[in-house]
């Protein structure tokens, strides 16, 4: 597969997993790409696994925040981390694309959180992350682990996320629209 053409990887793109990836952390989900250099990897979360952890259960002083929490990959699963629309008021933000930014002080954001600057629609809450070390993403990659497409804010502030990876792909055209129906538990013998 060394002639199939790669596109590079950048911030801001998702990765959505191939119909029959088998790995539970990864099956059918949508990554979106916070950080990749090629001498680093790539850091991302899965926006499409919800926990049954919202945000006041692990967090003290924050009550009254509905804020569900998400299973943002496999590494350091006992960390916190939040993408969020509101960079402009979150000190320390990093711009990911635009209309989402990573992390920011998290003192401010409690702040704003109780002062209601912040709602729970401006942003999502991850326990761990999503790694790739150098060269690993561009090894799946060629092997079609993963399917690169464009990130919109909607799709993670606006969407359904039970529907996620099937709206995602039935956007990139007709193939890949039948490719999302395909039962993901199903095995050819």
């Amino acid at each position: 597969m060394s002639n199939l053409k790669i596109t590079p990887i950048r911030s801001g793109q998702v990765l959505l997993s191939e119909p029959f990836m088998l790995d539970p952390n990864f099956k059918r989900s949508v990554v979106l790409v916070v950080d990749h250099t090629e001498d680093e990897g790539t850091v991302g979360f899965v926006l499409n696994k919800e926990t049954d952890f919202e945000l006041s259960e692990l967090v003290e002083d924050i009550e009254d925040f509905p804020a569900k929490v998400f299973a943002g990959g496999p590494v350091a699963t006992t960390t916190l981390h939040y993408l969020h629309n509101v960079g402009d008021l979150l000190e320390e933000s990093v711009k990911v694309c635009n209309g989402i930014y990573w992390g920011g002080d998290f003192t401010s954001l409690k702040f704003l959180i109780d002062q209601k600057l912040i709602l729970p629609e401006n942003i999502r809450f991850f326990l761990g992350y999503s790694g790739w070390t150098s060269g690993q993403l561009k090894t799946e990659l060629e092997e079609r682990s993963w399917i690169i497409s464009e990130m919109d804010p909607n799709y993670l502030f606006k969407n359904k996320i039970d529907q996620l990876w099937k709206d995602m792909l039935k956007e990139k055209g007709e193939h890949f629209g039948a490719i999302s129906q395909i039962d993901g538990d199903y095995i050819f013998n």
